[in-house]
């Protein structure tokens, strides 16, 4: 169950809010991380922690065959890690990649405890119905000493080795310095040293949005935002079985692998994940991500375990949010890296096209036609908490954020009838070349902060459609804010 500790008044909140913004340039300055964003969850302790929290149930759990399968076809599937420029693309499966990494390493005296699979890839192998669990990249844990910086370096050095040794065939590997294996195949780095946080990132790029994420941790101050993604699965014995078994995985030959919920409950988290609860501990913890996860939940059909407390819930997570993203340029940064992270499209349903809107529902993946949908609706769910929810903003900085956001969620909703209408327009080209009158043969205008478009009717509306740019005449003036 939301266990709040409402140790601080909210408005403590909106004085560091004040005292953040204005020493912008001060905290930049200090901060380690080095990446266009900045960690959305912190861990309290190494990954390797075991026992109960507070007397709540039991952390572990050992999976069951159909778990480890579905555990299995993830770490045999064939990964593709795309190139820049005229670098190949290689083919990995993270078995391999996991084994070739943790080697590197413990031959350059960094020393592995364990390796884990978490994220939205963990919710997937755990979920009753796995094919109702989505998710988009492939995260992994190494859990290492990072007690100096040695041990980073030498973190990265085994990373761009390995994949060194992925390159085909043919390739003149004595000619490709790490620098430019860094530049062709890393999509983004990240290294966090500060007090309880000690661990890097490396993120390796997929055209498609599933990027493979290789975490290395030491320590973190706090492993999950919410029930429903604090799920960690031991791969260390499923490793040993893919280097000494001779048969092949069956119901009854397969090995014992324990998962793991830093939530404290596992079964109870469980229960959240296949009900589709929203249930967190600790919520003041929570840096400022989880207010754009939290809406993500719900516009996937998440509810509140417990409904009395979740407005509180939405005010630690709003103040949180302004606290670690203080001006409005970080804010639009942030989102727009969150939607090209978690709402990605695939090329093919672009039409081949790149997207109209820089930064937003970008960068390719696995979603689908109901994921492009989404983003609207995401947008139109995150504005509505931002405006009932914050508490610790002026209004004229309220009002901007709002803006920032109705603006974002407008451009999704222009392009995306845009592409419905160049759709439907190559459909007809056939009739349209005939009729100068056709309608499919009118411009698409922006001009006094109004899009004018021939309405393409959508499968269905979203579940906030009376917002009142989502027309269901056949041409609108839609306002951009």
């Amino acid at each position: 169950m939301m266990t709040m500790m409402m140790m601080d008044p909210l408005a403590s909140m909106a004085s560091v809010v004040d005292s953040r913004r204005k020493s912008t340039t001060t905290a930049a300055a200090s901060s380690s991380a080095v990446a266009d964003s900045q960690p959305e969850s912190t861990v309290s302790s190494s990954s390797s922690v075991k026992g109960n929290v507070g007397g709540a149930g039991q952390r572990f759990a050992v999976l069951s065959y159909e778990q480890v399968k579905r555990l299995h076809s993830v770490m045999d599937a064939v990964v593709p890690i795309h190139g820049r420029g005229n670098f190949p693309t290689l083919e990995i499966k993270l078995k391999e990649l996991v084994q070739v990494v943790r080697a590197k390493l413990e031959r350059d005296g960094v020393k592995v405890r364990d390796i884990r699979v978490n994220g939205g890839a963990a919710s997937y192998i755990l979920a009753a119905d796995g094919a109702q669990q989505s998710y988009n990249d492939l995260d992994l844990i190494f859990a290492v000493d990072l007690s100096t910086q040695r041990h980073f370096d030498r973190v990265k050095t085994a990373v761009l080795e390995s994949l060194l040794d992925f390159l085909p065939e043919g390739a003149n590997k004595k000619r490709i310095s790490s620098c430019s294996l860094k530049e062709a195949y890393v999509h983004k780095m990240v290294k966090v040293t500060g007090e309880g946080d000690r661990w890097s990132l490396i993120s390796l790029s997929n055209h498609g949005g599933r990027n493979v994420e290789l975490k290395f941790v030491d320590t973190m101050r706090r492993q999950f935002e919410f029930s429903v993604d604090s799920f960690q699965i031991v791969l260390d014995s499923l490793l040993v079985f893919y280097e000494c078994a001779e048969m092949p995985m069956a119901d009854n030959f397969y090995p014992t692998v324990v998962g793991e919920s830093v939530y404290g409950d596992f079964h109870e988290s469980l229960y959240h994940l296949n009900q589709k609860l929203i249930a967190t501990r600790n919520p003041e913890e929570i840096r400022g991500g989880g207010l754009l996860k939290y809406c993500n939940l719900l516009v996937r059909g998440y509810k509140a375990v417990c409904p009395v407390t979740i407005k509180s819930l939405e005010r630690y997570m709003c103040s949180r949010f302004f606290i670690d993203f203080s001006d409005l340029q970080q804010q639009q940064q942030k989102l727009e890296n969150y939607l090209t992270n978690h709402f990605v499209l695939s090329a093919a349903e672009d039409g081949g096209e790149g997207d109209a809107l820089d930064g937003v529902g970008g960068g390719g993946g696995s979603g689908s036609r109901g994921e492009r949908c989404l983003i609207y609706d995401y947008l139109m769910t995150l504005h509505r908490v931002v405006d009932e929810s914050t508490v610790c903003l002026m209004n004229h900085e309220r009002r901007q954020t709002l803006n920032l956001i109705e603006e974002l969620a407008f451009q999704v909703y222009f392009q995306e009838q845009q592409r419905l209408f160049h759709k439907h327009h190559q459909q007809h080209s056939c009739c349209a070349a005939t009729s100068s009158s056709s309608p499919f043969n009118a411009t698409i205008h922006y001009g006094n902060a109004f899009y004018y478009t021939p309405y393409a009717a959508t499968a269905a509306p979203p579940a906030h459609s009376n917002h009142p740019n989502y027309s269901h005449h056949p041409y609108a003036w839609m306002p951009c804010a």
